[in-house]
């Protein structure tokens, strides 16, 4: 059988991922285009949190101190996604654009911070004379609080953007996509970058991350080029007098589940987050693995996060409610995190394995489950969806700050008093402190749960809810 030209197309369509995702308002090729937004913040994210913190503390001998005082700057600034948010809906230009702009600024931005950034870490790290009382301290908190801003600024509007573009039926999986893009970017960013630097010279750091700063520039600019249609607006039009934010975010408020589910949002997070810096020590200090060992969580749980993605899609296709998926998601949440726990009495090296893949298909779940419920639900009033899309990105990364701060020193504290004999004998073991994190955990999602079960039983009873049409907010974002 000789399959013609169009029928060639369609199938080479139908079996490229995502290609689902496309609608009529965001052709598949803009729509790849944009989720460049997202590899670029990506990249951001692996160089903050991953490669310079190594490269403060190991090659610069930086106080672990400052430099977790740094990491902790851009979460700082989340709060304030959802006025920027808010300015990305009622910004007012002669030719119309309203989430260009800030995803303009914010990679400028972004770059910016990324381009002094490796001066400012070489006067940190003392490399250079100066006379100047704390000057690396403040060049390096600048760099930050840049590169933070930015990557706040653009992931925004880009969601805005994005959800302004999608139909009501393709944003799941537009959501599906971008975050798909965001952890691309991130992995592919970690090998090159860790290539890069694998003989480390002052030299070649400068290099390296300025080098990002330019591909972060690229990146963006092909991501938003033709991406917002011009609506020319009239000089009286650009003159009227903008909304207040304390209106429109009454409207928000106003919108019935709003704050319920920043709340779900909010614990949520925390309860996955809270080990995000515990499981390779456990697996390392408590099991005896080894650190190639070690190595293979991350990968474990990527892997059960795309699994994640993927059933949600299936799930989200055959009109599942959103609230309905999160509590699954919550679910499997709870059972890993208790396969956990049981891997170092059992001394389960596969038991941890299996729990660590568990946490990212939970945490895969509950974060596509969250964004598609508020991503696909229209605001109300002077509420646009750039505000709930800030709203909801604040609570998301102050939660995830927030409970990687807790998590370690709740272990430090109560391993103190464990080993100290304080807590009992049968207590006196190193994996007291990590096994209370992980209870901790088990306890957060059993009250996500409750604070999510209103909305689980407003979809049970209103089967109409189910449909992604319905609703009365629109959040949307991505974790950071």
């Amino acid at each position: 059988m000789i399959l013609g030209k169009s029928q060639v197309k369609r199938l080479s369509l139908s079996v490229l991922p995502f290609s689902d995702a496309a609608s009529e308002g965001l052709p598949l090729p803009q729509l790849l285009r944009l989720a460049l937004f997202q590899v670029s913040v990506g990249m951001a994210t692996v160089m903050l949190l991953g490669t310079l913190n190594r490269v403060m503390i190991v090659e610069l001998s930086v106080p672990a101190m400052i430099v977790a005082a740094m990491i902790a700057l851009p979460v700082l600034i989340a709060p304030f996604r959802a006025l920027l948010g808010f300015r990305s809906d009622t910004h007012r230009s002669a030719i119309g654009w309203k989430r260009i702009p800030y995803l303009w600024f914010g990679s400028l931005w972004q770059m910016g911070g990324l381009a002094i950034m490796p001066f400012a870490l070489l006067v940190l790290g003392g490399d250079t004379v100066h006379d100047v009382p704390f000057a690396g301290e403040v060049l390096a908190a600048l760099a930050f609080l840049m590169t933070g801003l930015g990557m706040h600024m653009t992931q925004t509007a880009g969601l805005a953007l994005a959800a302004d573009r999608a139909d009501d039926k393709t944003r799941p999986r537009v959501v599906a996509l971008l975050y798909v893009m965001f952890l691309l970017g991130a992995g592919v960013s970690a090998l090159i970058v860790g290539w890069l630097l694998r003989d480390f010279t002052p030299i070649t750091l400068i290099k390296v991350v300025q080098g990002a700063a330019v591909v972060t520039v690229a990146l963006n600019m092909v991501a938003l080029w033709k991406q917002e249609t011009v609506r020319p607006m009239s000089r009286a039009e650009r003159e009227e007098p903008r909304p207040r934010f304390a209106d429109a975010w009454a409207d928000f408020a106003r919108g019935g589940d709003a704050g319920r589910l920043l709340v779900v949002v909010f614990l949520g997070t925390m309860a996955f987050n809270m080990q995000d810096v515990l499981l390779e020590p456990y697996g390392g200090e408590i099991l005896g693995l080894s650190v190639s060992a070690t190595t293979l969580l991350t990968a474990l749980w990527a892997a059960g996060a795309l699994v994640g993605f993927a059933i949600a899609a299936r799930w989200l296709a055959r009109g599942l409610s959103p609230y309905r998926m999160c509590s699954r998601g919550i679910l499997v949440g709870i059972s890993a995190f208790s396969f956990v726990i049981f891997s170092a009495p059992m001394s389960s090296p596969a038991l941890f394995y299996l729990g660590a893949a568990g946490i990212g298909l939970g945490g895969g779940l509950f974060a596509v489950a969250t964004l598609t419920a508020a991503m696909t639900m229209p605001a109300s009033g002077a509420a646009g969806r750039g505000l709930a899309l800030g709203a909801w990105g604040a609570a998301q990364a102050t939660a995830a700050g927030l409970s990687i701060a807790l998590g370690g020193a709740i272990r430090d504290g109560v391993n103190a008093l464990a080993l100290s004999g304080n807590l009992g004998e049968a207590l006196q073991t190193a994996s007291t402190g990590y096994s209370v994190v992980y209870h901790l955990e088990i306890g957060l999602l059993f009250v996500t749960l409750v604070v999510l079960g209103p909305l689980v039983k407003l979809s049970f009873f209103h089967p109409q809810s189910n449909s992604l049409e319905s609703g009365k907010i629109g959040l949307a974002d991505f974790p950071t």
